[in-house]
This record gives structure tokens, sequence and C-alpha cells, in this order.
């Protein structure tokens, strides 16, 4: 039957990350961006992954069926890391139900569901020879506990396979709800890292379906629940229009929630269809916050154009000894 004529049109809302709910992002950006193929700096100049180590980390992934943030997210340190023998596994798939406009993971309705899979990354953490990993995930706010399960299964299984392993989880913010973080916290990761990701006014376009108070208290409430075992870690992007006060206020806002060790980084845009980069911060900018960081109180801030949130991670927190496997002895 033919729709009335008088129904009203329904309004279109795009899926777009670039124009996340069909806003005009320029109105919270600024006019000036910088267009997708403008030449980068020299300084983001790193070498194309390839090296022998590289390849072979990646066919181990690949045949334990494992998926890496360092893949997922188009990482530029990821040849370097793998050459390191380290990686930031990502658990639970690598589809996910969130949509941020900085983001290049795909977004959906995911379907993984593997309770073999804790077992499977501690045996690659152990084969590894690591003495810090780095477990993350998509968001799965479709799961009735957010994904915590998973998270609980890895810390545990890295605990039998990998006993001198340290753990490090970079969780979501599991919708603000206490009882799955409180199951993460039990298992006392040596590390419990949440990212805020932007200031506090880009929330709307980079992080629709978060807030930046609720990411605020998930850090708060894990460093009251984990006490003096469990360090507290978060990571800022910058590219997207903040200014330099801006930063510098999110990271009181940080230190006032007890986090210890902060990452920044410059937001570098992955397709046409993500959000637009407003400019590129300079290596001595990034110094400059990483000295107002330390004025703030925090025991270590890892500041730079390439800086990600698991870049060198097991430099951010004292370590007793080396990596052991046959990628770690060959650094």
């Amino acid at each position: 039957m033919a729709a009335d004529s008088t129904t009203s049109q329904r309004e279109h809302k795009t899926r777009s990350r670039a124009k996340p709910g069909g806003m005009d992002v320029l109105k919270v950006l600024g006019p000036d961006v910088l267009p997708m193929r403008a030449r980068k700096p020299p300084w983001f100049k790193v070498p194309a992954p390839g090296g022998p180590r590289y390849r072979e980390l990646k066919a181990r992934l690949k045949d334990d069926n494992l998926h890496t943030v360092c893949q997922e997210a188009a990482c530029p340190n990821i040849g370097e890391c793998w050459e390191r023998g380290t990686a930031t596994f990502m658990i639970l798939g690598d589809t996910c139900t969130r949509r941020c406009g900085f983001c290049n993971v795909k977004t959906g309705k995911p379907t993984w569901n593997d309770p073999l899979e804790p077992a499977r990354v501690a045996r690659q953490v152990a084969r590894m020879g690591l003495r810090h990993a780095v477990i993350t995930s998509v968001d799965r706010d479709d799961l009735p506990d957010k994904g915590a399960g998973a998270f609980v299964g890895v810390i545990r299984q890295i605990r039998r396979q990998a006993p001198n392993c340290k753990v490090e989880v970079l969780t979501p913010d599991f919708q603000g709800l206490d009882m799955p973080l409180a199951k993460v916290i039990h298992e006392r990761p040596d590390v419990f890292n949440h990212n805020v990701e932007v200031v506090p006014r880009l929330y709307p376009v980079a992080r629709r379906g978060s807030k930046w108070e609720r990411s605020l208290r998930v850090l708060r409430t894990a460093k009251e629940m984990g006490g003096d075992e469990v360090v507290t870690k978060s990571g800022l992007m910058v590219g997207l229009g903040e200014s330099f006060e801006e930063m510098v206020d999110a990271l009181g806002q940080l230190r006032e929630n007890h986090v210890q060790v902060v990452t920044i980084g410059q937001y570098l845009r992955p397709t046409e269809r993500h959000l637009p980069v407003v400019r590129y911060w300079t290596p001595e900018e990034f110094d400059a916050l990483a000295e107002e960081g330390y004025k703030l109180g925090f025991d270590h801030v890892a500041s730079g154009p390439l800086v990600r949130s698991s870049y060198h991670a097991d430099e951010h927190v004292p370590q007793e000894q080396p990596g052991t496997g046959p990628l770690a002895a060959a650094q």
C-alpha cells in the first residue's frame, strides 16, 4: 500500500565515521582540516614491516586464528613491535559494537564466541617468551558481561602458561557497569588500561556511545578496587583540533582520578571514511605535554607522534626480568 503523502519524511542518519549521526563535524573540528592525501611531516617515516620475525609472528597468529590490534587498527608501529617480539592481542573477535570516528576496527554485529581463545592467546604468549603481554578487545556491548569474562579467562591462562609474564589489560568501559570491571580487577592484572582517547569536547564527534565522565569513573574505580597491586593507565590522541590547554586539563582530570601512566600520540586518519586530521603536532609539543604530565604527578608519560597505547608497554612499568622466548631473546 502506498505511503500516506502526509507522512513526514524520516530524517536520514548516516553511519559514516566521518559524519557521525549525520552531523557536520567541521562545526566541532573547525573548517581548516587537512586533506586525506596531505603529505605527512618527516617524523612519521617508519620502515615498512616485513622482517623475518614479523613474518614468523604473523604466521603464528594466523595459524592460531588470533587477532591483534596491531593489524586491525593499522598501527604504524607494527613492524618495530613485531620485530621486537611483542604484540597486543585482541580478543572477542574483530568486530566492534561501536563506531568511533577515528578507529579502523570494523563495526557490525559480532558473532565471535570461542571459549578456547584464552588458552590459545596464553599459548602464544608463552611461545613468544614475553615478559609483558597486552590484552585488549573490541567493544562487546552485546554480551551480558560486556566481555569481562574473556579478559578473566586470558589473565588466568597466562598466569598458568606463562607465570613470569606481566599482564596488561586494555578494556572497554563495560558501559559503566561495576560488576564486569570488578571481575577483571579481581584477577589482579599488573596494569589496567582504559583509553579516554580524546579531550571531553570531542566526545560527541569522536566517541559516540562513550562518555568522558564514565571513562574517568572506570579508571578511578579500577584503582580503588586494585589498590597498589594494579597500575592504572590511559591514553589520549591529538590532531583533532584540541588545544594545548585542553590537553593539560584532560591530563589533570586523569590524575585526579588516580591514573598513574599515560600515553599521548598523534591521530592518523585511516581512510576517507574517518574523521579528518586538523593538524600534526610537532615532537617539541609532545615533549611539552610530557613535561606537563610529570608536573601533574604521573609515574610515566609516553608522548610522541607515533606513540600508541601499547607501544613499548613493557617500558611503562618496572620489569624484573627480560623476555626468554625465541623472539624476545633475539632482541
